[in-house]
């Protein structure tokens, strides 16, 4: 390519010279690395270190199940910024014995002596992002043993074992991690043992010092001992319960005692020939779904990347979308979605008729699926020689959650609860996500995977917020609409749109059209015409999401990719 051309590639992009790799054999005008490609298996995870946990475990004779246990202990550790054994996780896996893919919902319930009463006695009209208030039931533990159960190979102690001496002896701290850890410490210090168990003389680990856990590696260690009732009925749960009665907190032995994640059937739509699975509320997966099958409606062959017509209708079938997932989605042992109809083909026709190509929606208001009846996040795959693949993802909510860490344990618990509604609650008609003792509340974190004619494809994740069903439909695009390979299809610059359809008590209905973020890649000609259209352009670092891959071929070899933007790291044998 000539000096010339890769310069006008550059400005096109509005990427300096030499930022570009349109140079590669790739071709792509954006910057990409190679898939890492292996014959027997494949983990990709958030950390360079945990990946290697997940690869030495399959290595000695350990399920994908297995190594996804033990890459996640590892990440507890090693990523605090994102999850730990306070959080919750869900999983879906691809069993090759039975060529059936199995959901696991790990959230945990509100607290059953915190009532929405408390709420109002208080004065608070929204849950508050720290502290006890929000603190659930942390469902990851009970997870990591249920998915053992059925698909693990190797004792718990064996997988656990790695974590527990990386958490004694001490590991590097990576750079984007030290990042959001440094900004985690002033706003969460204020909370009882979190100084104490995650600073170092008050500060953050920086990058590259040696950080270790004693705290959490002798948690670890009795949960290898003890299995899960040691977390959350032994010692464990009563250490919690004592923190949180001597802190105005709420959640209780009882609670920990009583939790209990469940199998769940994932939920799919066929996208262009390809079955896009996700898992059903709790969780915001099936906005993936709605959007995509909008997005079916239009011919991408004839619609290119990055144009002004791809980002539009990107941007306008994720605000149907958000504006059901504001109104719907929500713990189905209290209100049940109308999730057939809300992924349904008919369905989608009916909402893709509010999409103009010329202007942008200014408000989106939910719609009505039943009358068609008539009536910070981590995420990890790995994959085996024998053909498992784990799709899992993991949580504290809000980076390192509640900043609530109880003294001894080297864990904090998760900030999940925030994502209740609070207002109205009092009256008709009740919003799903309300408030209520021993609920589960609405979830942003969502596993996928992609199945074609009956057999696996890809596992993937991304991983942040409301980014996550975005991204999610961004991947199987590039995948399968713009022919991308696995690590082009994370690395091609992402679309977030924002907006005020959430489901935290700020109303159902989005009413000023929202923001439009754009990563660095897009062409200026296709912000301005997104501009023509009303769309409000902002450009903004980091909130993009974070993304692992596994691909399988049909010759049994696995393709694997990682998130260029993180500390990701994708490696295979």
């Amino acid at each position: 390519m000539s000096l010339l051309r890769r310069s006008l590639l550059c400005a096109a992009l509005l990427l300096p010279a030499g930022a570009s790799a349109a140079d590669r054999i790739t071709g792509e005008l954006f910057a990409t690395r190679s898939e890492v490609i292996a014959p027997h298996a494949m983990a990709a995870t958030s950390h360079p270190l945990a990946t290697q946990v997940a690869l030495d475990v399959m290595k000695q004779g350990g399920s994908a199940v297995d190594a996804a246990i033990a890459a996640n202990a590892a990440l507890g550790l090693m990523e605090p910024t994102g999850n730990g054994i306070g959080g919750d996780l869900f999983a879906i896996v691809w069993d090759p014995k039975t060529e059936k893919l199995y959901g696991y919902n790990g959230s945990g319930r509100s607290p059953k002596s915190l009532t929405l009463a408390e709420f109002k006695r208080r004065g608070l009209r929204d849950i508050p992002p720290t502290g006890p208030l929000p603190v659930s039931v942390p469902g990851t533990v009970d997870g990591w043993f249920a998915l053992h159960g059925r698909f693990g190979r190797r004792a718990m102690a064996d997988n656990l074992a790695p974590a527990i001496r990386y958490a004694r002896e001490g590991h590097p701290v990576h750079e984007v991690i030290a990042y959001y850890w440094d900004r985690s410490v002033p706003r969460l210090s204020q909370h009882p043992g979190f100084k104490e168990q995650f600073t170092i003389d008050g500060r953050a680990p920086r990058k590259g010092e040696l950080w270790k856990n004693p705290n959490l590696a002798d948690t670890l260690q009795k949960i290898a001992d003890g299995g899960r009732d040691a977390f959350y009925k032994g010692d464990i749960a009563r250490t919690i319960d004592a923190y949180f009665r001597a802190n105005g907190g709420f959640l209780g032995y009882e609670d920990l005692a009583a939790h209990q994640g469940e199998w769940v059937e994932p939920v799919s739509t066929n996208y262009r020939g390809y079955d896009v699975w996700e898992l059903p509320p709790n969780s915001q997966g099936i906005a993936a779904l709605q959007m995509l099958n909008v997005l079916e409606g239009y011919d991408f062959s004839k619609i290119g990347f990055g144009s002004p017509e791809h980002v539009h209708l990107f941007v306008e079938a994720k605000k149907l979308a958000f504006a059901d997932r504001a109104r719907f989605y929500a713990d189905p042992a209290f209100q049940p979605a109308p999730v057939a109809k809300l992924v349904s083909k008919e369905y989608a026709a009916q909402r893709r008729q509010l999409v103009s190509m010329d202007k942008a929606l200014r408000e989106a208001q939910p719609g009505t699926p039943k009358q068609l009846e008539e009536g910070d996040t981590i995420y990890l795959t790995t994959a085996d020689a024998d053909g498992m693949m784990v799709s899992l993802i993991q949580s504290n909510y809000r980076g390192m959650g509640s900043g609530m860490a109880p003294p001894g344990l080297g864990f904090i618990l998760q900030d999940r609860g925030e994502m209740f509604v609070l207002a109205g609650c009092d009256r008709e008609p009740v919003h799903p996500n309300c408030y209520a003792p021993g609920k589960r509340p609405f979830q942003t974190i969502i596993p996928a995977f992609i199945t074609k004619g009956g057999k696996p494809w890809v596992s993937f994740g991304v991983m942040g917020g409301a980014m996550q069903p975005q991204g999610h439909v961004q991947i199987v695009m590039n995948l399968v609409d713009f022919g991308m390979n696995l690590q082009e299809a994370g690395d091609a610059p992402r679309i977030q749109h924002e907006g005020s359809t959430e489901p935290t008590g700020q109303g159902t209905a989005m009413s000023d059209g929202g923001e439009v973020n754009l990563e660095t890649g897009f062409p200026y000609e296709t912000v301005r015409e997104l501009m023509r259209k009303g769309h409000r352009i902002i450009f903004a670092d980091g909130p993009y999401g974070g993304y692992q891959a596994i691909l399988r071929a049909d010759n049994g070899v696995y393709f694997g990719a990682s998130e260029s933007r993180k500390d990701g790291h994708a490696a295979g044998y």
